[in-house]
């Protein structure tokens, strides 16, 4: 939110932008009113860069082998479930996972990813819905096992893997998508040149390449496709941070 407020107070001439994520969208409505900026209004969208999946793990030992256990086991003992903060991916797809299957698993938030994975692969948490590339290692070197990948088609990575939607959970589909912003009074000829700038980036073969190695899905859009995308977003989380009564306390 700093860096947001930054941006929003910068120069608005095509040289001053701001990279957004999945957490902006749901900052949008956790911060509506405690901060001096709307994210909504005061930001513009350039472009969509991409997106990596949710990737749901459990420590290596650990009983639970699917969804379908995730839900019997929460519903039979309290399970804990670790964060990387208040508000990220992880917190809010555990959030949504509550809501779907009536269970009440515990939120546990931590200061990053990693802390919280390391604490998963000791056995004090149940289990992550983790940001795919933080735990995709782990999940390699077999120190945690992945039950499930918040997507509807299966990752080359982890091709074993069954996606929610498999698992009879279609509306569990979360990425921790990566984007780019820039302050609305931008003109929208610099805007349009940086989107077609960035498009054309994400698109060079190496960059695939490399993002795709990294657990990325490349999908760049431009304005009008990324607008409707954070408008649908914000709407989306706004309904599952209502539902749970979070807050940015």
């Amino acid at each position: 939110m700093l860096g947001a407020e930054a941006a929003v107070r910068s120069a608005a001439d095509g040289y001053n932008i701001l990279a957004v994520n999945m957490t902006h969208s749901v900052n949008a409505t956790l911060f509506q009113g405690r901060v001096k900026f709307d994210l909504n209004k005061d930001l513009k969208p350039v472009a969509f860069l991409a997106g990596s999946p949710v990737l749901v793990v459990v420590p290596a030992n650990s009983p639970i082998h699917s969804l379908e256990d995730l839900v019997k086991g929460a519903k039979q003992k309290p399970l804990n479930a670790g964060s990387s903060g208040l508000g990220t991916p992880s917190h809010l797809s555990l959030a949504l996972f509550n809501q779907l299957n009536g269970t009440s698993i515990q939120h546990i938030p931590y200061k990053g990813g990693s802390p919280s994975l390391s604490d998963l692969m000791a056995g004090q948490l149940d289990v992550i819905f983790s940001n795919f590339p933080e735990s995709i290692p782990f999940v390699k070197a077999g120190k945690l096992r992945a039950i499930a990948i918040a997507t509807d088609q299966r990752n080359a990575q982890v091709p074993e893997v069954p996606t929610t939607a498999e698992a009879g959970m279609p509306k569990l589909n979360v990425e921790q998508w990566t984007a780019v912003m820039v302050p609305a009074a931008t003109p929208d000829a610099v805007v349009n040149t940086l989107s077609q700038e960035l498009v054309q980036i994400m698109q060079i073969p190496e960059v695939v390449a490399r993002s795709t190695e990294l657990g990325f899905r490349v999908d760049p859009k431009g304005p009008a496709e990324f607008t409707q995308f954070w408008n649908a977003e914000v709407q989306r989380w706004s309904e599952v941070i209502q539902a749970a009564g979070i807050t940015a306390d």
